[in-house]
């Protein structure tokens, strides 16, 4: 294939952008700058740009909200519409559609959802005026831990890496309910009415056959989620369920794509280009054609989550950390420090988080309930029980929704910061350090090299 110019200056950039770390490079980045900024002479400007009110004037119905609200209420959802379609994906077909794989994974998820709801609650007991971050250090930041991850290459089996995404997957979905739950105002039912006969026309769509993305963006959108919105549930609810009405199902099944595939390519070479460059209006169906084939042998799910993948990885994750990090550092930093909310917050991710999940795993090993997938050892969950602890992006989100006081979210984005640092920092090293030592070279191998060199001929 020939390459032009720009392709080849492309390259780095694309090799970029499809790394995996890339995604919690960009979210450092954007947590930095952000911290930075909150901490500067321009902190004012910074905070100021978050309040700058925004809004859509329909019909002289005006629906207004800061740009800050708008990147959590209206971007986070496009953030939590990949997190349901990658749910739908592992149920449907992956890691969580069979139970007895499933199994071990998605308690360990839970467990480590608990223990550190249970270490908050202990500091900040049901009454005080900060009991309500119980939810804050419970998720674990899949973009993060993954991207961290991915830094150690094979020195971690493939078997680990899908342990932690289907770990990360199942705290999400509890984050996801814990936040409809418990985090919830007053509820608006007519607007809810609306929102509710939204879902169930697309889920109908699904049911007869409709696979337009464009007609399930236009309900999910301008109806799904402007009644969530309006009606006091969080509208990033709208976009997990939004997320589970969209086809899974291929149109064609492997076979038939396969016999459609041979027909139309020995077509294309059957018809004559007339020695032209381009192709004849004959060929140009036939590939229309195979383009219609490999469409409808991809579902709408996965097309959407790959689409949507790189917008939400790159763009809508760095700008919520850039939204949300910029905590400034308080004066007196020893008492920020010793406040209930961060040691809390602190312990619920780095103490939390690996004592939870590894509990729940001795258990159900212990009781046979379940097994480890071949090439993970102790040494491999211990590491990414502490990775897990990377609460950034899903512990951020519940912050904002937790508090109302100033000072406990400013305590809160301090110990989600330092705990992701820690929990990053101390898995990685971890499980460096777990990694299998290369084989050991025996006194019969260099005696063999020994005699196999002096005997090659010069």
């Amino acid at each position: 294939m020939r390459k032009d110019p720009i392709d080849r200056l492309r390259r780095p950039f694309d090799h970029f952008m499809h790394h995996q770390t890339t995604g919690g490079v960009l979210l450092f980045i954007g947590a930095l700058v952000a911290m930075v900024l909150a901490n500067s002479p321009w902190r004012e400007a910074y905070h100021h740009l978050w309040e700058v009110p925004m809004g859509l004037d329909l019909g002289g119905y005006r629906l207004e909200r800061s740009l800050h609200h708008w990147v959590n209420d209206g971007l986070m959802a496009l953030f939590f519409f990949v997190v349901g379609l990658e749910l739908k994906r592992e149920v449907v077909g992956g890691e969580l559609s069979d139970p007895r794989k499933a199994l071990l994974p998605v308690a360990a998820g839970f467990g480590g959802m608990i223990m550190p709801a249970l270490l908050y609650t202990l500091l900040n007991p049901p009454g005080s005026s900060t009991a309500s971050g119980w939810g804050v250090p419970m998720a674990t930041d899949i973009a993060f831990a993954l991207g961290i991850m991915a830094l150690l290459g094979s020195k971690v089996p493939a078997a680990l890496k899908v342990f932690l995404t289907t770990v990360a997957i199942a705290d999400d979905l509890g984050s996801v309910l814990v936040i409809a739950f418990f985090y919830t105002s007053d509820i608006g039912w007519s607007y809810l009415a609306i929102g509710g006969g939204a879902l169930a026309l697309m889920t109908l769509a699904n049911l007869m056959g409709v696979r337009s993305a464009l007609f399930y963006g236009v309900v999910g959108i301008c109806l799904l989620w402007t009644a969530f919105l309006l009606s006091g549930v969080h509208a990033t609810i709208a976009g997990v369920l939004a997320a589970f009405t969209i086809p899974a199902r291929t149109k064609l099944n492997e076979a038939q794509f396969l016999s459609s595939l041979r027909k139309l390519t020995d077509r294309f070479s059957r018809q004559d280009p007339n020695g032209l460059p381009t192709l004849t209006e004959e060929q140009m169906q036939t590939v229309s054609a195979i383009k219609d084939s490999a469409k409808h042998a991809e579902t709408p799910l996965q097309r959407l989550e790959q689409g949507l993948h790189p917008l939400v990885a790159f763009v809508i994750l760095p700008l919520f950390a850039f939204a949300n990090a910029g905590v400034e550092l308080p004066n007196d930093m020893p008492s920020a420090l010793q406040g209930t909310v961060f040691l809390g917050v602190l312990l619920g991710l780095v103490v939390g988080k690996p004592v939870g999940i590894l509990v729940t795993c001795w258990l159900l090993l212990r009781t046979g309930a379940a097994k480890l997938s071949a090439g993970i050892r102790w040494g491999h969950l211990v590491g990414m029980s502490i990775l897990a602890g990377v609460g950034f992006t899903m512990s951020l989100f519940v912050n904002e929704l937790a508090f109302q006081d100033a000072e406990p979210v400013q305590q809160a984005k301090l110990a989600i910061i330092l705990a992701s640092v820690i929990a990053g920092g101390g898995g990685y090293l971890w499980l460096r350090s777990a990694a299998e030592p290369a084989p050991a070279k025996s006194e019969g191998d260099r005696s063999a090299r020994k005699k196999a060199k002096s005997t090659t001929p010069h």
